[in-house]
C-alpha cells in the first residue's frame, strides 16, 4: 500500500503518518510513504493500493499533489495500471471542491474508489488523527483480503 502526502503546514505529514500507521497493524500488508515530490509512477505501479493525502487550497486540490496527479496520469494510462484508492483531505474551507477534483482525475486513470473520502476540517486534532488510522486499517484490510 502506497500512501503519498503534500503538507505545507504539517497537517498532512500527520495525516499520512496516522493512516500508515494503522495500515502497518494489518498483518500481510507493506506500507510505503512517500512525499508527492518524491512518488512516481512506478512507486505507484509496485503499489496494490494508493492512499493520497493533500490538501484543499482555494477551494481546490493542492499544487504538489495536483502535480503528483498529473505525472503519473498519462504514464499510468499507458501501462493501463487499475488500482484501489482511498483519499484524505485537510481543509480549512469545506474540502468539496478539492475532493471533486481528485476525483475526477483519479476516474480518468482509471483507479477505482475504495471508501468514502475522508475530509479534516479546521486544525488538525486527536479525532482527525483517529480518523486517519481507521481508514488506514479499514483500506489495508481491504487490500488484503482482495475486496478492492
Amino acid at each position: 500500500m502506497l500512501v503519498v502526502y503534500h503538507s505545507q503546514s504539517g497537517t498532512c505529514a500527520r495525516l499520512a503518518r496516522a493512516a500508515a500507521q494503522g495500515a502497518a497493524d494489518t498483518e500481510g500488508v507493506v506500507v510505503e510513504v512517500r512525499r508527492a515530490c518524491d512518488a512516481s509512477t512506478e512507486t505507484v505501479a509496485d503499489a496494490a493500493g494508493l492512499l493520497l493525502v493533500a490538501a484543499e487550497n482555494s477551494g481546490t486540490l493542492s499544487g504538489e499533489a495536483k502535480a503528483f496527479l498529473d505525472r503519473i496520469f498519462y504514464p499510468a494510462i499507458d501501462r493501463a495500471l487499475v488500482l484501489p484508492y482511498a483519499l484524505m483531505m485537510s481543509a480549512g474551507n469545506d474540502g468539496r471542491g478539492a475532493v471533486r477534483q481528485a476525483e475526477r482525475i483519479f476516474s480518468g486513470i482509471p483507479f477505482t474508489s475504495a471508501c468514502e473520502p475522508m475530509i479534516a476540517r479546521g486544525e488538525f486534532t486527536d479525532e482527525h488523527k483517529a480518523q486517519a488510522a481507521e481508514l488506514g486499517a479499514g483500506f489495508a484490510a481491504g487490500l488484503e483480503m482482495g475486496i478492492f
